[in-house]
């Protein structure tokens, strides 16, 4: 068993280290939070003594082999940085950076320090992704995908309210394309490449963030339409349309309510869907096999790590298009 920490407090949290401990191979040895308090009650929540509340004496903690990162975007890089430099393994939440550059400079650290470094997505680590990329085989060839992720925000109500919730608060790098953007530009990129040129626009909030957004891919005999939003319930989800069939998808993020729909009108049931927890449990297995199996896995770690720079260097491409703009754009450029 490998011995993780934990960096970030919130649900998501909660539902890794459910899904690490399930998975039978990592046992939670510590916690991090900036107080005491809070991470004294979180270290109790989940049976575990070592609190630390400085995250570069957690670093050095001899009692660790790696930590899940689940701290705001903005504090992603130093947060990883700190773990790498000092030989941890680190699986860090989407999205890694705002930057493509401190992405690969992240990747190059790992790479000198002989440590995995993941960005934890599940649509890379579910089994259920192999059922989607056969099904698209079977749809003949795909002119037209939509690839949908709108969810209204648990925080919408306080911040009409006059109040700034992290996830609207573009000062933390937050805001509908880093939190919910992300999870249909990874199965964009995963599937169908890099584009040739592409074409965005969103709806700016008050507080500078934004809250919806559009972009259209476009590739040499297809067209991908990304939609996300945290204003608005999505119902119609999303869907890849061949000369032979739909592939229709209920979630992208899951993968989850997979059919398939005939153009001679049938349709078949391919997949349902799984516990938040389980679906986390994959990408833990994972982490946990490209660290003690180098070797046999180094090609599919190796599609990971270029997929997350591809993934920043397109998202960060999207932002400027936008005139979306983050402070720690221009120490970069």
């Amino acid at each position: 068993m490998l011995r993780f920490g934990t960096i970030g407090s919130g649900w998501i949290t909660d539902e890794y280290i459910h899904g690490a401990i399930d998975s039978g191979l990592w046992e939670l040895s510590a916690v991090y939070s900036r107080t005491r308090e809070r991470g004294e009650e979180y270290a109790r929540k989940h049976g575990v003594s070592r609190v630390f509340t400085d995250f570069e004496e957690m670093a050095d903690s001899p009692e660790l082999d790696a930590v899940y990162i689940a701290s705001p975007n903005l504090l992603h890089y130093d947060h990883c940085k700190a773990f790498l430099q000092r030989g941890k393994h680190v699986i860090c939440e989407k999205p890694l950076c705002a930057q493509e550059e401190k992405v690969k400079e992240l990747y190059r650290l790992a790479e000198q320090q002989g440590v995995i470094f993941l960005e934890a997505i599940m649509f890379l680590h579910l089994p259920q992704r192999k059922i989607l990329e056969e099904a698209l085989g079977k749809i003949g060839k795909i002119c037209l995908a939509k690839i949908d992720f709108c969810q209204r925000s648990s925080k919408l109500d306080a911040y009409e309210k006059g109040e700034l919730p992290n996830i609207f608060n573009p000062r933390l790098e937050t805001g509908s394309l880093m939190d919910l953007g992300v999870y249909c530009v990874y199965p964009a990129l995963a599937l169908f490449g890099m584009p040739q040129s592409f074409q965005s626009d969103l709806v700016l909030l008050e507080s500078g963030a934004d809250g919806c957004g559009v972009v259209t891919l476009k590739y040499p005999e297809k067209l991908v339409t990304l939609t996300y939003s945290k204003l608005g319930q999505a119902g119609a989800n999303s869907d890849f349309q061949g000369t032979e069939g739909t592939v229709a998808v209920d979630s992208i993020s899951r993968i989850a309510g997979v059919s398939l729909w005939r153009k001679d009108g049938s349709t078949q049931q391919l997949y349902g869907g799984d516990e938040k927890y389980q679906l986390m449990g994959w990408e833990a297995k994972d982490f946990y096999r490209y660290i003690t199996q180098p070797e046999e896995s180094r090609e599919e770690y190796l599609r990971c790590k270029e997929l997350s720079i591809q993934v920043a260097q397109l998202m960060e491409a999207i932002r400027k298009q936008c005139g979306l703009r983050f402070e720690s754009d221009s120490a970069h450029h």
